[in-house]
């Protein structure tokens, strides 16, 4: 319990922090947001108005409070560009990048898994060498030329996928899969390369140890040997890697989105940053901070499943 209360006020520390960065951050970067909506043609006492109202012309440190403090009750104010509630534009755009997060995730997990244990049972021969080929180039390839090279095959050569038209899930839910496989896949790509890799390299050092040979020794199957003991702690660091993966991913997804022309998180993010849309940018990055140090607390928890001997620490 000790330890879970840690890594609690150690993950609510880090999404504070990231929070003051992102205040501040986009607080000292020139431009001012009022002239931004009002145009260049604004005259003085209009974008002194306008700042009034925004409340831009307090105080930084007053500004935080406030903003914190309408934080805590899920107020994150109104959207400067979009002059709607922040949580309601959240709210329409997270199902979206949700979605896809947490499809490239299945799909990243589904295909390392199986590739990295092949990989580690047949080490040195032509599997074994084919896949560190395809871990290579899936590592030099960024996930938004992926998506480009998956547009054109899929999209507009043969025509398989839809490519620039999203159909919500509540819609047709087969036809929301079929628009979300692409740009998933492309997430995926990278990050099943480094699955790959890190779990094959865990496996070849778990298959030495002393508890393999001697399961080996008394006689199990292959498949038991491989599946039922080395496998479960050989998970252990690759774990931690899928856990960092989905941050990685939800970060990918701001340039897939744009790829795809998903109405996402993303296209939003890069939306609200060009306009200098402080209340949305800082309410997505909140989000995205709470979602990736989540995920981190939920795989620190996960050891203790894969490794008992965790829990004494």
């Amino acid at each position: 319990m000790a330890y879970v209360t840690r890594r609690l006020a150690t993950l609510l520390l880090t999404v504070f922090f990231v929070i003051l960065i992102t205040f501040f951050a986009f607080r000292i970067i020139p431009g001012n947001p009022a002239l931004a909506i009002l145009g260049t043609e604004a005259t003085p006492e209009q974008i002194q108005a306008l700042e009034a109202k925004l409340g831009t012309d307090l105080p930084l440190g007053v500004q935080f409070v406030h903003w914190l403090e309408g934080a805590v009750t899920f107020d994150f104010g109104e959207s400067l560009r979009y002059s709607e509630p922040v949580l309601d534009l959240i709210a329409g755009r997270l199902p979206v990048t949700f979605s896809l997060a947490l499809l490239a995730l299945a799909i990243t997990v589904l295909t390392a898994v199986p590739l990295g244990i092949a990989a580690a049972r047949r080490r040195g021969k032509a599997l074994d060498l084919l896949v560190s080929g395809l871990t290579q180039i899936g590592l030099a390839i960024p996930s938004f030329w992926s998506g480009i090279v998956l547009v054109l095959v899929f999209g507009v050569l043969l025509r398989w996928f839809s490519v620039s038209h999203y159909v919500p899930f509540a819609e047709n839910p087969w036809l929301s899969l079929r628009s979300l496989v692409l740009p998933a896949v492309a997430l995926a790509i990278p990050q099943i390369a480094i699955v790959v890799r890190y779990l094959r390299t865990t496996m070849l050092e778990q298959l030495h140890l002393d508890y393999v040979r001697t399961a080996r020794s008394k006689g199990l199957k292959p498949s038991a040997v491989y599946y039922k003991h080395a496998l479960k702690n050989a998970l252990i660091p690759v774990v931690t890697v899928v856990g960092i993966n989905f941050g990685e991913i939800l970060a990918g997804s701001l340039v897939i989105e744009q790829v795809f022309t998903l109405p996402g998180l993303g296209r939003l993010l890069i939306t609200a940053i060009g306009n200098r849309d402080y209340p949305l940018v800082q309410g997505l990055v909140l989000l995205i901070a709470s979602i990736v140090v989540a995920v981190n607390f939920i795989v620190d928890l996960s050891y203790a499943w894969l490794n008992p001997k965790i829990r004494l620490r």
